[in-house]
């Protein structure tokens, strides 16, 4: 019972990551229709923009918490002005082929300057130990990880669904061609909607560099994952991507667990799975996968 619970544990924590990371990929791709092969290079780039300022200038993870992700969706914003915006109206393949691009260059910048060995990252000082839960003791810094990262989800479906500003990114990410019928320009919310997202995924990369291999190569580990948790909550939908990330986390560590040599293929198991059943996800739309 007692690896049972840890097992679930570091499901729910790998889930939390998931999440972060899912709804950031889901609203762009909502509203842009741009599948963002780039965004595990922003997850990677978070990280190492933890470890850079903290080598560079001494910079606490708090502070990293806050500028890494801001700088990354400085960014971010750069590249959709400049280069995604240009190809909106092209067919979808053309942007993945640039985020994808994209990606292998970030990949093989860092490893040029920092190499393939994963560099070290310390939890900050206050988040050391471990809580004891009866028979089961578990880190202290991945345990308020996982809160963290309910919170903030829980955080982003309330914006999304009770305020004015969420319910116009939420339908413009759902539904852009009835959006603008109602004569919304989404195309002014591109740009808040494409830095909240890369931004997401820095602040993800941030909170695993203590519990992660800092390396090049964990943004490209974790990229395909996401699409495949994507699709399994259904194009376009942020509460599918969220429920199917802790979904996809929670089967991992089980699998890992029991069935080791089937662990990797767990996640596309359940996506055949699930797609046998509803071809447009767990709450995606049904015209979206017609």
């Amino acid at each position: 019972m007692t690896t049972f619970l840890q097992a679930s544990l570091n499901g729910l924590v790998s889930g939390g990551f998931y999440a972060l990371l899912a709804i950031g990929l889901a609203v762009i791709y909502g509203m842009l229709r741009v599948a963002n092969f780039a965004h595990g290079a922003v997850y990677m780039l978070g990280a190492f923009g933890a470890v850079i300022l903290y080598d560079m200038f001494g910079t606490p993870f708090w502070a990293a918490l806050v500028v890494v992700p801001v700088v990354i969706a400085a960014g971010g914003v750069v590249v959709e002005r400049t280069l995604i915006r240009r190809l909106v109206p092209l067919d979808p393949v053309y942007n993945f082929l640039l985020t994808f691009g994209l990606a292998l260059i970030i990949q093989d910048l860092v490893r040029l300057n920092y190499g393939v060995v994963g560099q070290p990252y310390a939890k900050p000082a206050a988040l050391e130990g471990r809580i004891n839960f009866g028979p089961l003791e578990y880190p202290t810094y991945q345990f308020v990880v996982l809160i963290a990262s309910i919170a903030l989800t829980c955080g982003v479906w309330l914006a999304l669904n009770k305020t004015k500003v969420g319910m116009v990114v939420r339908a413009a990410t759902e539904r852009p061609s009835l959006t603008e019928a109602f004569g919304v320009n989404v195309n002014v919310w591109m740009i808040p909607v494409f830095a909240f997202g890369v931004a997401l995924a820095a602040l993800a990369g941030v909170m695993a560099a203590p519990m992660r291999s800092v390396n090049s190569a964990m943004g490209a580990d974790i990229v395909i994952i996401l699409f495949a948790v994507i699709i399994i909550g259904g194009m376009g939908s942020v509460l599918g991507a969220v429920l199917a990330a802790y979904l996809v986390g929670f089967l991992q560590e089980l699998a890992q667990m029991y069935v080791p040599a089937a662990a990797g293929a767990t996640t596309f198991i359940l996506m055949a799975v699930v797609l046998a059943v509803r071809p447009s996800g767990l709450l995606g739309r049904q015209e979206a996968a017609r």
